[in-house]
């Protein structure tokens, strides 16, 4: 299952795990790297359920910012190598 996910989700996986360059990972990385992601997602829900009714499109720019945010996030934490974890820390 895991390698269908890393197949269906590479071309975001790919430019963090690109490179030969000796890098530094943590194991907590990844932990804070997951946590960061439920972090950025209920800004998300929060920030939809107490936006105005007439708010319009206004919203949706820090939606799909925090979404965004939120998505690759849990996709190279949960997913990425040691490497792609090292890559979003700028750890080399």
């Amino acid at each position: 299952m895991k390698s269908l996910l890393r197949r269906l989700f590479s071309p975001l996986l790919n430019p963090f795990e690109q490179g030969t360059e000796p890098y530094e990972y943590k194991p907590m990385s990844r932990r804070i790297l997951i946590v960061i992601s439920v972090l950025f997602s209920i800004l998300t829900a929060v920030t939809f359920f107490l936006s105005p009714a007439d708010a319009g499109l206004a919203i949706a720019f820090p939606m799909i910012i925090f979404g965004g945010a939120s998505f690759v996030c849990l996709i190279v934490g949960s997913l990425g190598s040691e490497r792609a974890v090292a890559k979003i820390w700028g750890s080399r």
